[in-house]
């Protein structure tokens, strides 16, 4: 998947002319996870956060889970399910054995101008430190589940936990984290009580667009440092 996005990218910046694909178009479309009594809806879970005595984030490994992922993410994110890209990370969220939502970490954005701006590099720099930075692709919070000040809670979590996760898995430590979010649906108040930084407005453009469409919903950028020395990290060569 990651090589595709890569040769598609290519051929919309004119670098390169890909051949027609000789595959029927509804075979690159990757197909929604079927619904099982897995992610079916559960008694309400309420309260705040201080009543959550063993919140967890479970890094998703065995394919049943990466399977409920999946489902999980499909059923009740706004957005659906499609594969992440580049390394990755899914984590399901529980408390005990009440499982919670579910939260999953890929490739950032390659050109992202409020965040470029607020990193300060250069195209060589972003080009040679990209992978340091990491997208927080999909958040879920399952529809039942209404407790003060999980979201935040999670995020922070999340924050500590996926950079040895990443360490062990991709051998590289992240050192900045991106999200974006749908004005139109979500105030970010999350994101914001989580110290996560909002540095401007996506121009409403696919990650593959060259003909400036905009066709795509106008998100708000958050970024939240992982180092402090992040930005001499970045813009090093």
């Amino acid at each position: 998947m990651s090589a595709r996005q890569a040769l598609l990218r290519m051929q919309s910046d004119g670098l390169i002319v890909l051949p027609p694909s000789t595959r029927q178009h509804a075979n690159n479309v990757p197909k929604n996870p079927a619904f099982t009594p897995a992610s079916d809806p559960r008694e309400q879970i309420t309260g705040s956060r201080h009543d959550l005595k063993s919140l967890r984030l479970d890094l998703v490994v065995r394919r049943s889970d990466m399977l409920l992922w999946r489902e999980l993410i499909a059923r009740y994110h706004y957005l659906g399910y499609t594969p992440l890209t580049g390394a990755r990370m899914h984590y399901l969220i529980y408390d005990g054995d009440r499982l919670l939502g579910a939260i999953g970490f890929g490739a950032s954005a390659w050109k992202l101008a409020p965040r470029d701006r607020f990193i300060g590099w250069t195209p060589a720099q972003r080009e040679h430190n990209l992978h340091l930075v990491v997208n927080n692709a999909r958040f879920l919070l399952l529809p039942w589940v209404h407790v003060k000040y999980l979201a935040s809670s999670v995020l922070a979590l999340a924050a500590r936990r996926m950079q040895q996760d990443w360490i062990e898995r991709h051998n590289y430590r992240p050192v900045l984290l991106e999200t974006f979010v749908d004005h139109r649906l979500y105030p970010g108040t999350c994101y914001k009580a989580s110290n996560w930084t909002y540095v401007g407005d996506t121009q409403g453009r696919g990650k593959l667009d060259r003909h400036t469409l905009r066709d795509k919903p106008i998100k708000a950028i958050f970024l939240y440092p992982l180092a402090k020395d992040f930005r001499t990290q970045l813009t090093a060569i």
